[in-house]
């Protein structure tokens, strides 16, 4: 008991002295962060619109992972400026909810491929010498959409030219890097970007039908990160 009490004692001393003399992050550091990112779509939307007319129904968003990276620097002792940039995202998009009549409104649409880069300021509150190193910051984003195609299964039902317009939002997040060595840094993050687009497919026999889809998702990060 009395030996476990004092390896309790000295890990928690160790955990409470800085891991080096040099500091966890100063102005003119540069941190590259890679890892497994998730896009949650936190998503709305308008009725299924034909011109005018208000048809009902909803459009939806699925998840998706990739590969993300993180690029921060430094620009003075607790402010960074960071810059979001992933391999592209794909999500599944699908109708659903139209009234009686109209079920070919219903089911998978089709797919999507999106690049949601991210200029962020962060600000780190923590002492310069810790090894936990939390942060919180906003920023904008710009989201590129692009290679939206229609499904056989919707093709079959005569949907045809998916588009998807670009959007320009706010994003907030919060984080933390714990340096495990003087460089090398473990990294979570949760991001909420704001994207809205306007959504655009044909329809065999009743013509262009539009809708308007709020996806703003959070945005879950997990990785590694090196710091020069």
């Amino acid at each position: 008991m009395k030996k476990s009490l004092l390896a309790l004692s000295l890990l928690t001393a160790g955990l409470a002295v800085p891991f080096s003399a040099n500091a966890a992050l100063e102005k003119g550091d540069f941190l590259i962060r890679a890892g497994a990112v998730t896009v949650a779509p936190n998503d709305s939307s308008s009725g299924i619109k034909a011109g005018s007319d208000d048809l009902g129904g909803y459009a939806s968003v699925d998840n998706n992972t990739q590969l993300g990276l993180n690029f921060a620097y430094m620009v003075a002792d607790h402010w960074a400026v960071e810059l979001l940039a992933a391999t592209p995202f794909s999500h599944d998009v699908s109708l659903g909810g139209s009234p009686a009549g109209l079920d070919s409104l219903n089911g998978g649409l089709g797919n999507v491929k999106h690049l949601p880069p991210t200029l962020s300021v962060l600000y780190y509150p923590m002492d310069s010498s810790s090894k936990f190193q939390p942060y919180a910051g906003v920023g904008v984003n710009y989201t590129m959409f692009f290679d939206e195609s229609v499904d056989s299964s919707a093709k079959a039902k005569g949907f045809s030219n998916l588009e998807l317009d670009n959007s320009w939002g706010l994003a907030g997040q919060i984080g933390m890097d714990y340096f495990i060595t003087d460089n090398i840094t473990l990294n979570a993050q949760v991001r909420y970007i704001d994207i809205d687009t306007n959504a655009t497919v044909d329809l065999e026999g009743v013509g262009n039908l539009n809708v308007d889809v709020d996806i703003d998702p959070w945005v879950y990060m997990v990785g590694i990160g090196y710091k020069f």
